[in-house]
């Protein structure tokens, strides 16, 4: 067995640049009380007004029950309500409550804060050429050039 040298799995190496870089925006969203990921469904939830379970899973490219179990403690801190769909009563939706966009509005500036720290150590247009690389992995058409690659092999 040849093992692979290090730094040459792409997988491993996002792995350990996300945990780095969810670390660093964590400690700057401390005084919130937000972790990264929780403001991240907090802001998705935001812009989408009331996704269904269904809708918010695939903008934040998660199953379902990792957004069940992510959701949870925001539920509990009553940053976020569960409902019932009204037009499909099998569906549940995503409501931020008044203390949700509050704790959103009161993380802005230190999110905006990490942005900054995070562009002036990596570069204003590595940033934007990064996110802009992660946006197409994150993409199903980089998820259907995978599958091609896959079956041509």
């Amino acid at each position: 067995m040849k093992i692979p040298e290090p730094g040459r799995c792409n997988g491993l190496s996002l792995r350990k640049a996300t945990r780095r870089v969810s670390q660093l925006y964590d400690a700057f969203l401390t005084p919130c009380g937000l972790r990264s990921t929780q403001r991240s469904i907090l802001l998705q939830i935001a812009r989408s007004g009331t996704p269904s379970m269904g809708e918010l899973a695939d903008a934040l490219v998660l199953d379902r029950s990792a957004l069940a179990h992510n959701l949870k403690p925001l539920e509990r801190d009553g940053l976020v309500e569960t409902i019932i769909d009204p037009d499909d009563g099998r569906a549940r939706l995503a409501v931020l409550t008044d203390a949700g966009r509050a704790k959103l509005v009161q993380s802005m500036p230190l999110w905006e804060n990490a942005q900054h720290c995070f562009e002036k150590a990596f570069g204003v247009r590595n940033a934007e050429a990064l996110r802009t690389s992660l946006a197409f992995l994150a993409s199903d058409k980089f998820t259907r050039a995978f599958t091609r690659a896959e079956a041509a092999r």
